[in-house]
């Protein structure tokens, strides 16, 4: 999963040979990885089609601060009601509120189904393990921010 602006930020030993200096590298390290993007964008194309590398990193760009946005939206309603793990219900709340409303109902549906699908699968140790915090949270289960 992505981690933004985690504790290899400062280093600059990702930054290899590719674009700029110090500063390039740890803007690189809050984007999604390259291949996730460029196999979600190979779905989308005919079979033969090919991406150019600046259109992934076009887009990688894009979604990589759409993330930041929506989550920090998210994080500041968290921080106002005192709590530390922003769920899935958080961030649903915020794209409604920075004008992504017509994406909140299928998210909805697909976060249900999620949910039902991980205590499917997880059984009783994610209840064990998440038991005292759902309650506050009418059930639902928390999603932590570095986890998105």
């Amino acid at each position: 999963m992505a981690d933004f602006g985690g504790p290899s930020t400062p280093d600059s030993g990702h930054s290899g040979g590719g674009g700029g200096g110090g500063g390039g590298a740890r803007e690189q390290d809050r984007y999604l990885p390259i291949a996730n993007i460029s196999r979600i964008m190979r779905k989308a194309i005919p079979e033969n089609g090919k991406i150019a590398k600046d259109a992934k990193e076009s887009v990688q760009e894009c979604v990589s601060e759409f993330i930041s946005f929506i989550t920090s939206e998210a994080s500041d309603k968290c921080q106002k009601e005192k709590r530390k793990t922003i769920n899935g219900d958080d961030l649903l709340w915020a794209m409604g509120t920075l004008g992504f409303e017509d994406y909140v109902e299928p998210l909805k549906l697909y976060l249900q189904l999620y949910r039902e699908m991980e205590g499917d699968s997880k059984g009783s140790r994610s209840a064990d393990q998440s038991g005292k915090r759902d309650s506050s949270y009418n059930g639902d289960s928390g999603i932590p921010y570095n986890g998105m």
